[in-house]
């Protein structure tokens, strides 16, 4: 097949490149840190403790992509712009983002993937450990899959991965819009607090907003007609349910905390750094209520509270949610 570019060697792209090279595909990957192409060119990409394997390495501003070059869309949602600028208008475009984003969504590319394994990689180099196992989902977006011809042949070569499972669905948008649902609550929360995936549901006053923002998540999506796929062990419906009684989403939280820890949400980090993907997760979610005048004031307040720490790049805290149920 042939060569793939993968843009962005970060968690979830080394790992999606990692399991292509371990099957023979060529891959370059994409980066706009200069330390992290510097190490990869010299020392490869590597998942975990397994080996080192070679591939490719270029710089974002030495990238001409080539029509006939499938790309792998791996970066984070505010980078879109400059990564599309420079895509020809018939390239072969598969994003795996979590979020949504306008001009991504305007393209029309056909078909899209949803990590739901978390991924945590290093910031200069591309090695990445896997610190929650889950599936990689592939599907159209309105469209076929045969209408990208490269996709037969990813899925074959990403079909005995061992880092993930494939997860081939006709549509993308049922699992893309779950993964939303998850995402809009923990990431905010966990970001904001500076806290791991663990801690949303061992400290009181974080589970119960997680609990509340997954619940209000669930509203706002059902109210917009929107189908909801399974991502991870329950529907969505499923979790509603377990949520609407407290004795049994108490339960449920102590089961899940130990897998948690040690897993920290993607935007772990981007508040320091002066800029998130609070718009692309929890601002998507205010427009899908606005637009059917489904209440959403957690939604509203998490996306200010985000806004104005990353603007002020604030020190993540536990008080700064707290203010949240005071």
């Amino acid at each position: 097949m042939h060569a793939v570019h993968v843009v962005g060697a970060g968690g979830i792209g080394c790992a999606v490149g990692y399991a292509l090279r371990a099957a023979d595909v060529a891959v370059t990957f994409v980066e706009a840190n200069s330390a992290k192409v510097e190490t990869g060119r010299r020392d490869g990409v590597s998942v975990d403790a397994r080996p080192a394997l070679s591939a490719e390495f270029l710089h974002f501003e030495e990238w001409n992509p080539l029509p006939n070059v499938p790309v792998l869309l791996c970066t984070k949602c505010y980078d879109n712009a400059a990564v599309l600028a420079k895509l020809p208008a018939d390239a072969t475009l598969i994003p795996i983002q979590n979020g949504f984003e306008n001009l991504l969504l305007a393209r029309g590319h056909a078909v899209e993937g949803v990590a739901s394994f978390v991924s945590e990689c290093e910031r200069d180099r591309p090695h990445t450990r896997i610190t929650r196992r889950g599936e990689l989902h592939i599907g159209g977006r309105g469209a076929d899959l045969q209408r990208a011809a490269v996709t037969p042949e990813l899925l074959r070569a990403l079909a005995g991965c061992e880092l993930f499972r494939l997860v081939e669905v006709l549509d993308i948008s049922p699992i893309k819009h779950a993964k939303l649902m998850y995402n809009a609550a923990i990431s905010p929360l966990a970001a904001a607090a500076g806290i791991d995936n663990g801690q949303l549901l061992s400290v009181t006053a974080a589970r119960k907003l997680f609990f509340a923002l997954l619940q209000e998540n669930h509203r706002i999506l059902r109210a917009a007609g929107i189908a909801l796929g399974k991502v991870g062990p329950f529907y969505p419906s499923t979790v509603a349910w377990i949520l609407r009684r407290k004795w049994l989403a108490g339960i449920m939280a102590k089961f899940f905390e130990p897998s948690l820890r040690g897993t920290y949400c993607s935007m772990a980090g981007e508040i320091q750094r002066g800029r998130t993907e609070i718009d692309n997760y929890n601002g998507h979610l205010i427009h899908l209520a606005a637009q059917t005048g489904t209440p959403s004031p957690l939604n509203r307040t998490v996306f200010e509270l985000v806004t104005k720490m990353t603007a002020e790049r604030a020190t993540p805290s536990l008080a700064a949610i707290a203010a949240i149920t005071s």
